[in-house]
């Protein structure tokens, strides 16, 4: 999932709740500017959702979480190695199938939140697969209360079992806030009505209507204005974001009020220390390496943010930045519409000229409807690379207004394609890679498409735009995304006072943009409500610093590259190939690398640094 402009889309994998549109649903828009682009065939998971398959899948999951239950319900202690292992294929067995359903309702609904069957649909799957799955909370349950001897007893005895004790190593970890099992059930009924405020959140935002020169947009095309190059046009759009968002504050409010209260109650049961502890745990991450990198960043932030906005200011030839400048584009900029064909083919050349195994892996993608690309009214904002499930394939979600930074997205959401492709050779269990990690393929991908691009440049004004863009992207990646996880930091601290204003939740917002973005910019009123629209804060909160964790890992790895290109590609695809099934200190190993020591995050951010060192370079 990419850090578009000031929005992103964040799923989480666990709720397998995705978006997507019916197989037999029109093609691609052929007056398009941009070319025919694609849409998403969803047979290869469902025909349709009254496909007699969805009824058998349905009627399967019910008996299989019944039986499991009754088979293995206060027994777990009593299971010899064979017999343990055979309880785990089967609880990853339901795992597929549930998965299965849920990223086929999730993806029809996200191609189309405003279609009330689609909206009925998912509701009602997620409905029945909660129920069906919580007999099976006791799992979990009991899996903690074992020894840590027991368990290791049982991995010595059967090799296949060993495989798979990274998962119970991420399920132990949650021991000591584990609740009694009365409450697990509970919380685990209750979380549909949690998922409510996140349809709520979605559904406005797809349903909102935006106006400029008379031209009504969607959120999605709105913001695409910001990157225009007439500075008007980019006025209009901001002032008309920010008026849009006042008049909805009320609701965004709401959602995050509730949502933030209903952590902090959950939290407070269970007795971690913050709202953060969540995250770090399903991330697999120490919280010390989130606070080295956290600190790293915002200590860099007059190296790099600061002193690349004073850059651009003197490029636009502006007194004062405002937030409608900060993603233009540099004066003298190409124009054009980039067209999908030349999309494709860029990134997959840029692929190729890496490995062209990466390249092999990325081609089904166009060519077998595994990608939805259109700009259409109800869908949702942003873009994203859904795993499904193991036995199937990734699924890509673009908005492609075929921007420069359009390639870059689609560059980016292949690489979390080819990441899940190849991971999904460890199983439903062990393939699903913690966020920190989850997006170094994507990171990689879009580091390999600039790269290519930039040693095309025939000029040095063209490597000038080309360095300034991916600058932006880097410190829309790092910068900005530390800056949105320091919001949510004080906002979820805020709220555990007490019941927020808008008022409140504005304040924080600005409290942190000042700070990340520098002295060059001055603060329309208005901008204090743009927290409202960016959705990991309500669909995963504290998502966020993934994103500057995989691009300073994918600098440190970049950088090795150069320095020792032979059999990085090897090593790379191995790193892909593991998914979950390793922790980040041994993924990193093989390439000299360790995220646990805090040197290595100004060892990314340097690369940042250059870029901009060489931008300076060219004004003099």
């Amino acid at each position: 999932m990419r850090p578009m402009t000031l929005t992103a889309r964040a799923l989480p994998l666990q709720d397998r709740a995705l978006p997507v549109r019916d197989a037999n649903a029109g093609g691609g828009d052929d007056a398009s500017p941009f070319g025919a682009l694609p849409e998403w065939d969803l047979t290869d998971l469902y025909a349709a959702p009254d496909a007699p398959e969805m009824k058998r899948d349905l009627d399967w999951l019910e008996e299989a979480c019944r039986s499991f239950a009754e088979d293995y319900e206060g027994k777990l202690a009593d299971l010899g190695a064979e017999a343990f292992l055979d309880c785990v294929k089967r609880n990853e067995r339901i795992d597929a199938i549930a998965g299965r359903i849920m990223s086929y309702a999730g993806l029809r609904y996200y191609q189309l939140t405003t279609a009330g069957d689609r909206v009925k649909f998912m509701s009602d799957m997620q409905d029945r697969i909660t129920t069906f799955t919580t007999p099976l909370v006791f799992f979990t349950l009991e899996l903690n209360r074992l020894p840590d001897d027991h368990l290791d007893g049982l991995f010595a005895e059967n090799a296949e079992l060993a495989r798979y004790k990274p998962v119970f190593d991420r399920i132990r970890a949650m021991k000591p806030y584990q609740l009694s099992d009365e409450l697990e059930k509970f919380l685990h009924d209750l979380g549909v009505v949690g998922d409510a405020w996140q349809k709520l959140f979605d559904e406005t935002m797809a349903g909102l209507s935006f106006y400029v020169d008379g031209d009504e947009m969607g959120i999605e095309s709105i913001l695409t204005l910001f990157q225009d190059h007439d500075r008007d046009t980019r006025e209009a759009a901001a002032r008309e974001v920010a008026r849009v968002m006042a008049d909805n504050l009320r609701t965004f409010a709401r959602v995050h009020n509730t949502q933030a209260k209903e952590k902090e109650v959950i939290d407070r049961w269970r007795g971690m220390p913050n709202a953060q502890t969540g995250r770090h745990l399903s991330n697999h991450v120490e919280p010390e390496v989130v606070e080295a990198l956290r600190n790293a960043v915002v200590n860099a932030y007059p190296r790099l943010s600061h002193r690349y906005y004073e850059l651009k200011r003197k490029w636009l030839g502006l007194d004062r930045m405002q937030v409608w400048d900060r993603n233009a584009p540099l004066p003298g900029g190409d124009q054009r519409a980039i067209g999908w064909e030349e999309a494709q083919e860029t990134v997959l050349s840029a692929y190729a000229g890496f490995s062209p195994r990466m390249a092999e892996i990325a081609q089904p993608f166009f060519d077998k409807g595994w990608i939805d690309a259109a700009v259409k009214p109800g869908k949702a904002p942003g873009a994203f690379a859904h795993p499904t499930v193991t036995e199937v394939h990734p699924y890509v979600m673009l908005n492609y207004l075929g921007k420069p930074r359009d390639v870059m997205t689609l560059a980016h959401e292949l690489g979390h394609g080819v990441h899940q492709v190849l991971a999904a050779g460890q199983g439903e269990m062990l393939s699903s890679t913690p966020l920190t990690l989850a997006e170094t393929a994507s990171v990689f991908g879009e580091m390999l498409t600039f790269r290519a691009l930039l040693a095309k440049a025939e000029t040095q004004a063209e490597r000038k735009t080309m360095l300034a863009a991916k600058v932006e992207d880097m410190i829309n990646t790092v910068v900005r995304q530390i800056a949105f996880y320091d919001f949510e930091c004080k906002l979820h601290e805020a709220r555990r006072g007490g019941e927020l204003t808008p008022e409140d939740i504005n304040a924080i917002w600005m409290s942190v943009q000042a700070e990340s973005l520098g002295p060059a910019f001055d603060f329309m009123d208005g901008y204090e409500t743009y927290w409202a629209y960016v959705p990991h804060f309500v669909h995963s909160p504290f998502y966020v610093y993934a994103y500057a964790f995989g691009d300073s890992l994918v600098n440190a790895l970049y950088a090795v590259y150069e320095d020792q290109p032979a059999g990085f590609q090897d090593k790379y695809f191995d790193m892909l190939k593991a998914g979950g099934s390793k922790h980040h200190k041994e993924l990193l190993a093989p390439f000299g690398l360790d995220a646990t020591d805090p040197a290595f995050w100004d060892k990314g951010l340097s690369m940042i640094e250059g870029f901009i060192d060489e931008l300076e370079a060219m004004e003099n």
